[in-house]
């Protein structure tokens, strides 16, 4: 049986808060990687093509086999909705058959944890798991740095860095 950990953020842009997390997970066989699509509660963030471009490239950086982008959100998303996370691990349970999967959450999410749809149930369905970052680095410091015009090389990863400096989107 193939555990899967199953790690959404906004990744609004990744940061090395969020590879230390990843870093974490290295005991699982798969690491999906799933940019918030629209965010729950009104979270105001790049587009989403432009935060799976950041993520891609972060991606290449981390350089590990077992990390992925998952696609399940915008197979999901129906415009003007969020897509919750019982939606989300339900479709991964249907996609990977005999797979554990693991919902993997920063320990901010994890006291807004009762407010998730259907959270008892994802509870009673799915190990969760609240992985606090080892380096304590968020995205709002690298949003921050940029609108300040700070060098941000040391928040994030090098592939990402460049795509923050070449095309400002902050």
């Amino acid at each position: 049986m193939k555990k899967i950990a199953v790690f959404g953020s906004a990744f609004n842009p990744p940061t090395l808060g969020h590879k230390s997390v990843i870093d974490s997970l290295s005991h699982f066989d798969k690491v999906l990687l799933l940019p918030s699509i629209a965010h729950a509660w009104g979270k105001e963030m790049l587009d989403y093509e432009t935060r799976c471009e950041l993520v891609d490239a972060f991606i290449e950086d981390l350089d590990l086999g077992n990390v992925e982008r998952s696609t399940i959100e915008e197979e999901l998303y129906n415009p003007g909705e969020s897509v919750t996370t019982f939606a989300v691990l339900q479709a991964l349970d249907a996609k990977f058959i005999n797979s554990e999967l693991t919902f993997v959450m920063g320990p901010d999410n994890l006291l807004n944890f009762s407010k998730f749809y259907r959270s008892e149930e994802i509870l009673k369905r799915w190990a969760v798991m609240a992985c606090p970052e080892k380096v304590c680095v968020r995205s709002t410091d690298v949003r921050n740095a940029l609108q300040t015009k700070c060098d941000v090389s040391h928040l994030t990863t090098p592939k990402v860095w460049r795509l923050l400096a070449d095309k400002e989107y902050y």
